[in-house]
């Protein structure tokens, strides 16, 4: 089937904002006493600042209140958004804004759908807002990777049916989500890695429109 929206992840997708996630994540692992490396980062993408921290506080082998919990991972969140401070273009993934310029060439309408509550911000601080029709974070959904909900609701804030979406995702809990939806699935990473997509690539360098299932 002819594809007619385009779906977009934003970290490890649009822009390689993982490893300032994994900086913050490391530096409140460091404040509660133990070490975080990037194997244990894997486990974190494509899901929810409190889902991560759960995960993170179990590698630690930390139990805390919930009001502890919410403190922690607002410390992150700023410790990211400082780290965020310095993003520039070179951060976006190769070739993703020349894919993302054709795209709105041939008016497809595109739609970001990310874990992410920064997501505004980073499309701000690099000036790409323009190229998606609408923005969906966990602000508006209820249900988060691998649930569907999400895709589904960038589906409807562009007007495209299911069957007729492709998303781009560099995260197993995405790809999930987006099968889960009906949509087709494009893999942005190692294919060792990423099951069920209907293509896997490792960035867009040279990936063109026309190559969409």
């Amino acid at each position: 089937m002819k594809t007619k929206a385009c779906i977009f992840d934003l970290d490890g997708v649009v822009v390689d904002t993982a490893k300032y996630h994994y900086l913050a994540w490391k530096k409140l692992a460091k404040k509660l006493g133990f070490d975080f490396n990037e194997s244990d980062n894997e486990s974190l993408k494509g899901i929810s600042r409190m889902q991560s921290l759960e995960i993170l506080l179990e590698i630690g082998g930390i139990s805390i209140v919930q009001a502890q919990k919410e403190e922690y991972a607002e410390e992150k969140n700023n410790w990211y958004k400082e780290f965020l401070a310095g993003i520039t273009h070179e951060d976006m993934i190769a070739g993703a804004e020349e894919f993302l310029t054709e795209v709105k060439a041939r008016k497809i309408p595109t739609a970001l759908a990310s874990a992410s509550k920064n997501a505004n911000m980073v499309l701000e601080k690099l000036n790409i807002s323009k190229y998606f029709d609408a923005v969906v974070d966990v602000s508006k959904i209820k249900r988060i990777k691998p649930d569907p909900e999400l895709f589904l609701t960038a589906a409807n804030m562009v007007g495209v049916e299911s069957q007729y979406c492709c998303v781009f995702e560099d995260a197993q809990a995405g790809i999930d989500g987006a099968l889960a939806a009906g949509m087709k699935v494009i893999g942005i990473g190692d294919p060792s890695v990423l099951k069920g997509a209907d293509i896997v690539i490792p960035d867009f360098t040279n990936f063109k429109f026309d190559l969409l299932p």
